[in-house]
């Protein structure tokens, strides 16, 4: 079969084009803009790809349309598709037909972390010896790839919230039905297609009406909006992980079942899984599970938010019948994603970090975690502001707060920004300089940065290639 995908740059359609090639499909595609590190995985893959949504763009012979949720109705080539009665699916519809039969899925849902964890918890069965498959939102290091069907029963996937496509607006991870499904946190994000938080449990809610008995929730004890998507109806086993017992909602419960009334456990209940830090930022600590502990981890992460995310990965590796002390000792090795803390390099004594941030919360616990380890020395942030609830505005009031442990803030404000953001740098505990153009945030890096100072790059865009440029400025090229 000839397959088309339109949106294949995207993270996630990018791992759906090379499911498909494995299954020995031939695969094309296209898209408005394509960048690393996706397209150079795509291109290793022998998918060509063409810039654009232009309907010439799609072969005659295609058998199949796969359209991401970025299309909408009046896009040229969406519009010729339908006009033409060309055979149509959204990504996930496809994996859940083409990939995820006959397979134990793990699926990864959460406003932040999801595919730091999704990838956790991919290497930790793959150190079990399990061979899964995965779909995550970025190219994993430790497999130099974003998806691949594996030859194990477990296959994990990256399990977002926003919706399937402009014919399907549920969100993407009902399509899954997971086996075992961790709820890694839930915060108000994707301005641009859900009203509220409520919306957003919602669909969460329906998330946990697909997991079997059988199966495992494993859930942030941590955080009263999921305890509240739980007091919607539950009707599988719950197990919680957590490093801070003080944040336990009221409504959390160690366990729910179906008619929600009964066998609530006190507010107080410990978690499931924790741990006991060593070190502060992070990178080194001791898991607890159900009050014993199992041993320790020393790993390259930082930051308390990666903990978290250990936690998760360890329960649910364990839901499927892992030891999980015997694959402890393997996170030491583990390399993460690409664009997660990603150091680009050093030069003249300046240490460069490329972020896929896009949510306050994610801004702030990234540089708790990076402050935990430079101590004293300055942090240099490069922010562009390009998810939609970003760019709508829906983080403005969050965003100085977030970005208190950085010395200075350099803040890309393009023309088209619909808010203005000199109310963000105007609050920043530290400096703050507003530009228009990435050139500009280029030049403003190279005045003020020098020897010592680490700068992170954040956005969940291409930037431009800032975080390279500036590099080979600092090396002179």
């Amino acid at each position: 079969m000839k397959l088309h995908i339109l949106g294949i740059a995207g993270t996630f359609m990018g791992g759906v084009a090379a499911l498909a090639r494995e299954l020995g499909h031939e695969v094309e595609g296209s898209d408005q803009n394509i960048y690393p590190p996706m397209s150079t995985q795509l291109e290793q893959l022998g998918i060509t790809l063409r810039q654009g949504y232009q309907p010439e763009n799609i072969s005659a012979d295609c058998d199949e349309i796969v359209i991401g949720n970025a299309l909408s109705r009046g896009n040229a080539a969406v519009e010729q598709v339908l006009d033409e009665g060309r055979r149509y699916n959204s990504g996930a519809q496809w994996l859940a037909e083409n990939v995820l039969p006959g397979r134990d899925t793990l699926a990864v849902a959460g406003t932040h972390g999801k595919t730091t964890t999704t990838t956790i918890l991919t290497y930790l069965l793959e150190a079990a010896g399990r061979a899964p498959g995965f779909l995550i939102g970025g190219v994993a290091e430790d497999f130099g790839a974003s998806a691949r069907r594996g030859s194990g029963r477990e296959f994990v996937v990256e399990a977002d919230e926003y919706d399937t496509a402009f014919f399907d607006k549920r969100s993407k991870f009902v399509h899954y039905k997971p086996l075992v499904a961790i709820l890694n946190n839930l915060e108000y994000d994707h301005a641009d297609i859900f009203p509220d938080v409520a919306a957003i449990q919602r669909q969460f809610h329906h998330l946990v009406r697909t997991v079997p008995r059988r199966g495992r929730l494993v859930v942030n004890g941590e955080d009263r909006h999921l305890a509240e998507v739980l007091a919607m109806g539950c009707w599988t086993p719950v197990e919680t992980f957590g490093l801070d017992a003080s944040l336990i909602p009221q409504s959390a419960t160690s366990q729910a079942h179906g008619d929600r009334s009964d066998e609530r456990a006190t507010a107080r209940a410990a978690f499931h899984w924790t741990a006991r830090l060593i070190y502060e930022d992070g990178s080194a600590f001791a898991v607890i599970h159900e009050g014993n502990e199992i041993g320790e981890v020393r790993w390259p992460l930082l930051g308390r938010h990666n903990v978290m995310n250990a936690l998760a990965s360890l329960a649910a590796a364990n839901a499927v019948g892992v030891d999980v002390h015997a694959v402890l000792p393997a996170l030491a090795e583990f390399r993460s994603v690409k664009r997660r803390l990603e150091v680009i390099g050093e030069s003249q004594g300046v240490t460069i970090y490329d972020d896929f941030a896009h949510h306050p919360t994610a801004i702030a616990t990234t540089l708790a975690g990076l402050r935990a380890k430079v101590g004293d020395a300055r942090i240099v942030v490069a922010m562009e502001p390009r998810s939609n609830s970003m760019r709508l505005g829906a983080h403005a009031d969050a965003l100085a707060p977030s970005l208190d442990l950085a010395d200075t803030v350099v803040f890309l404000h393009r023309p088209e920004l619909a808010w203005d953001a000199g109310k963000v740098v105007g609050g920043l505990r530290g400096e703050g300089i507003a530009v228009p153009d990435v050139d500009k945030l280029i030049a403003v890096l190279r005045e003020r940065v020098r020897a010592g100072d680490h700068v992170v790059f954040m956005s969940n865009g291409g930037f431009d290639g800032a975080p390279r440029r500036f590099f080979a400025v600092l090396q002179g090229n």
